[in-house]
């Protein structure tokens, strides 16, 4: 891809969007199968406050008001995930023309508004009967997903052209399976090691599906992140850096980009990833993809624990493997709502690193990047949320510098569009660059969108980044 003539910028045609995923803004709660979510979040002291998904934010009643706030805002691209339940209520195999109808109509209303529309087929929401034959652990899970990816492609496939499989299968695997803390709530590493693999079968027997349906922009969105040894530290620091590198980036991009798990991950991980790799799992895995959407909020800085004080890393073992004498660094005082640190170069950092790690790395997307503040609204009625307008960016600018050394970056999708439910957070996070008032459900566009959409305008001109 040509770059534009200055020495710090973007490629032309370069698509600035905003991400979402169904179970978090959808609602309509009955009028699709039950997710493993529902289940999940019905579970007293699993989401804060109580909170569940069964009306998020009215999207599926007003989704044609939200495409209006994009077009408006300038949006070029809208990512967004289609739920399984919705398509394939019950697990049945038989395919809900009326919940593909929804995708339908939203689509139609992104072209009429000028907008790409950007599917991603998984973001957490397994059917709910799928859980029960094993869920992610299953290998028949990995072979239902391609049947239901077939199924909204050819429902969407004529208008669709940039396509997802997966999204942030770190997540599913090890919150969902090892640490507890994500549906479906299980604490079994080597059901997370399991579900790992699953995940990937699942994403290449997708990709080999929808390649023989006629599609020809796939990829599959990864949350890998930097981690770090803080200065100074020691061989055992250094190795618990390692591991968790292995358990957070390259237990993903090896398979996918070499078709081999690395070495020191298996051995890791032995026996439980052996007892499920079979025949040509790993061929299946590695089918060429034609683009890599990284998700990325901050990095990680590990250190020695104090003695006496710590008993090791404090994020309690799985799906970090349990070092003793190591922690997590504190987020320090910059840390966003949600606890987590800002680091804007970490971007440029891992995006170059993987750059350099995979010669054969295909051209990446920026798939979500955003920060949780809750700012006021105004008496005015205007919401002044400078700290995300800020960390935007510093992001923005860090991914210019990637671009800039050499790293191929064709789009940036700033998470999220609205408020929505936030996971185990329930709806007390908010990435929103629009304010969602989860009463009424109007939506107040937060001085970020308002930037993001001048930056937009501007051309991203650079000099524009500065607020």
């Amino acid at each position: 891809m040509e770059q534009l003539p200055s020495a710090r910028g973007f490629p032309t045609g370069f698509r600035w969007g905003v991400a979402t995923s169904a179970p978090q803004i959808e609602g309509a709660a009955d009028r699709r199968g039950a997710s493993i979510w529902d289940a999940f979040a019905a579970q007293p002291g699993k989401v804060h406050g109580g909170d569940d998904l069964s009306v998020a934010c009215d999207h599926v009643n007003r989704y044609r008001d939200d495409v209006a706030l994009m077009r408006d805002l300038g949006i070029q691209a809208y990512r967004f995930s289609v739920a399984w339940p919705r398509v394939e209520p019950g697990a049945s195999g038989v395919f809900s023309s009326t919940g593909l109808d929804f995708y339908d109509s939203l689509v139609d209303e992104l072209l009429a508004a000028g907008i790409d529309p950007v599917v991603t087929l998984y973001h957490w929401d397994l059917p709910l009967e799928l859980d029960s034959i094993g869920g992610w652990t299953s290998r028949d899970v990995a072979h239902r997903f391609a049947d239901y990816a077939m199924a909204v492609h050819d429902r969407l496939g004529d208008r669709v052209s940039m396509w997802a499989t997966l999204n942030e299968p770190w997540c599913a695997a090890f919150l969902g399976y090892a640490a507890g803390v994500h549906a479906p709530g299980q604490t079994d590493p080597a059901a997370s090691v399991a579900a790992v693999h699953h995940l990937l079968l699942s994403h290449g027997l997708a990709v080999q599906a929808l390649r023989v349906g006629g599609a020809t922009d796939l990829g599959i969105v990864l949350n890998t992140w930097p981690n770090h040894a803080a200065e100074g530290a020691g061989p055992e620091v250094l190795d618990a850096v390692r591991r968790i590198d292995g358990l957070v980036t390259r237990i993903f991009t090896d398979p996918l980009l070499t078709g081999e798990y690395p070495h020191d991950v298996r051995n890791d991980l032995a026996p439980w990833l052996d007892q499920v790799v079979r025949g040509d799992d790993l061929a299946t895995i590695s089918v060429p993809i034609d683009w890599l959407g990284v998700n990325y909020y901050h990095d990680d800085v590990f250190e020695p624990a104090t003695v006496g004080v710590d008993d090791g890393l404090t994020c309690g073992g799985w799906p970090y493997p349990r070092v003793e004498g190591v922690r997590l660094a504190p987020a320090g005082p910059d840390a966003t709502d949600i606890g987590w640190p800002v680091t804007p170069a970490g971007l440029h950092h891992h995006l170059v690193r993987l750059r350099d790690l995979y010669p054969n790395l295909p051209p990446i997307y920026v798939t979500e990047n955003g920060a949780a503040y809750d700012d006021p609204i105004a008496p005015d009625g205007t919401i002044d949320d400078a700290r995300r307008l800020t960390f935007l960016a510093a992001h923005i600018s860090a991914l210019a510098d990637a671009i800039a050394d050499g790293v191929d970056v064709r789009g940036y999708f700033a998470w999220s569009l609205l408020d929505n439910f936030e996971w185990a957070e329930g709806y007390s996070m908010r990435f929103g660059i629009v304010h969602v008032d989860f009463e009424t459900q109007v939506r107040t566009p937060r001085r970020s969108a308002l930037w993001y959409a001048e930056f937009i305008r501007s051309g991203a001109a650079l000099d524009r980044l500065v607020p």
